[in-house]
């Protein structure tokens, strides 16, 4: 009971323990390892050739509510391309835990801190497709610095290492 009165007291002192926050005027800073969506990271200008994604479906698989579709690209003879051809993400079922972005080995998901997604259609507007999730590389440097530092510096790791062998 004790902490519950102190907390009151100071919500009147110190302005970051204020609890109440009068919304579409003022906008709580978001942490930045908050995470609500996942997102596809492309490098480069553009997204359907830059997309780190191969539709690889482990994300697909290890997904608990089993939102994410993937279907491979192919070419004229049938032989697989190493990118989605689709790739759907349904918001509305997606609980946002987090793991699709670990079971990532080319750190091609990530999760994103867009958190107004309400509207009226309950069903379409919230599947979103590959247009809808890709994101540059330089939009994940600014929402997730230390994190996209880190994956680029893997990235060029393993570039470097396959052009050695």
């Amino acid at each position: 009971m004790w902490v519950t009165i102190a907390n009151f007291i100071r919500s009147y002192y110190d302005k970051e323990r204020l609890t109440t926050v009068c919304y579409p005027e003022e906008r709580m800073t978001i942490p930045e390892r908050s995470r609500t969506i996942p997102f596809l990271v492309y490098d480069g200008e553009d997204p359907e050739t830059g997309l780190r994604c191969t539709a690889c479906g482990i994300c697909e698989k290890e997904c608990p509510p089993q939102v994410i579709y993937i279907v491979m690209s192919r070419d004229k003879n049938g032989r697989s391309l190493k990118r989605p051809k689709v790739f759907d993400i349904d918001v509305s079922a997606c609980m946002g835990c987090q793991i699709c972005d670990e079971v990532c080995p080319f750190d091609a998901i990530k999760m994103d801190q867009v958190f107004e997604l309400s509207n009226a259609d309950r069903f379409k507007a919230l599947l979103f497709h590959k247009s809808d999730l890709a994101k540059s590389n330089r939009y994940y440097h600014q929402i997730s610095p230390a994190e996209a530092e880190a994956a680029d510096e893997k990235l060029a790791a393993g570039a470097a290492r396959k052009k050695k062998t």
